[in-house]
C-alpha cells in the first residue's frame, strides 16, 4: 500500500522524506524537550542523518511490521515541522498503530491532529484496520489529550512498565476501532 502522495490536508502536507529535508529534522529531533518521553536522547547530526536515511525508504507499506513514515510539512513555514507514523501491526488481525512527533515551535494549532487525522484515514480507509492504537507516556499530557481529540478511548494505563531513562516508567495505551472511526467520519 503506498498512499497517492503529496497527501494534503487544510494546512499541511504529507510525504515520504526527501534528502533536503535533513535540517528540519534535525531541528526537532535534537530538542531536548522533544526526546524527553520518546526512548531515544537527543539526535547528533550523525543520528540525524542515519534516521533520515531509514525514513527516506519507509513510503509504503507492504508487509506487516512496517512503519509508514512520514514528513509532515507545513508549506506556511516552508518547511517540515514534524513526522507522523502507521505501524502495520498485523495482517491478519488487522491492527495497526500511529504515531507522531513535532516540533514544538508549531506545537498548539493543531497541526499533529490533522497529520494523524490523515494517518487515521489511511489506516482505516486504505489499509481496512479494523482497530488501531497510540501509545504515550502518561507524563506527556498533550500526547494523550490529542489521542482523546482524535476519538480514541485510554485502554489501558501499564504502571511501572519497564525502565524508562534510568527509572521505571508508565505507560497509556489508547485506542480506536474502525466502527468508531466510522461513526465520527458520518
Amino acid at each position: 500500500m503506498r498512499p497517492d502522495y503529496p497527501l494534503k490536508t487544510n494546512r499541511l502536507i504529507l510525504r515520504p522524506f526527501e534528502p533536503s529535508d535533513l535540517d528540519d529534522l534535525h531541528t526537532y529531533r535534537s530538542n531536548p524537550e522533544v526526546c524527553r518521553y520518546l526512548y531515544g536522547e537527543p539526535a547528533t547530526p550523525e543520528d540525524s542523518e542515519e534516521r533520515l536515511k531509514k525514513s527516506l525508504t519507509m513510503g509504503e507499506l507492504t508487509e506487516e511490521g512496517q512503519w509508514l513514515v512520514l514528513a509532515v510539512e507545513f508549506p506556511e513555514a516552508g518547511r517540515v515541522i514534524g513526522d507522523v507514523v502507521l505501524k502495520w501491526i498485523s495482517e491478519k488481525d488487522r491492527q495497526g498503530e500511529i504515531g507522531y512527533v513535532f516540533n514544538p515551535e508549531f506545537q498548539g494549532r493543531g497541526l499533529a491532529r490533522e497529520a494523524a487525522e490523515a494517518m487515521l484515514k489511511i489506516g482505516f480507509e486504505d489499509l481496512k484496520l479494523h482497530r488501531i492504537i497510540a501509545q504515550c507516556d502518561p507524563r506527556n499530557e498533550p500526547s494523550w489529550g490529542l489521542m482523546e481529540r482524535l476519538g480514541m478511548r485510554r485502554e489501558a494505563h501499564f504502571r511501572q512498565n519497564e525502565i524508562f531513562k534510568g527509572e521505571w516508567g508508565d505507560l497509556f495505551v489508547y485506542g480506536l476501532l474502525d466502527e468508531e472511526y466510522e461513526r465520527a467520519a458520518s
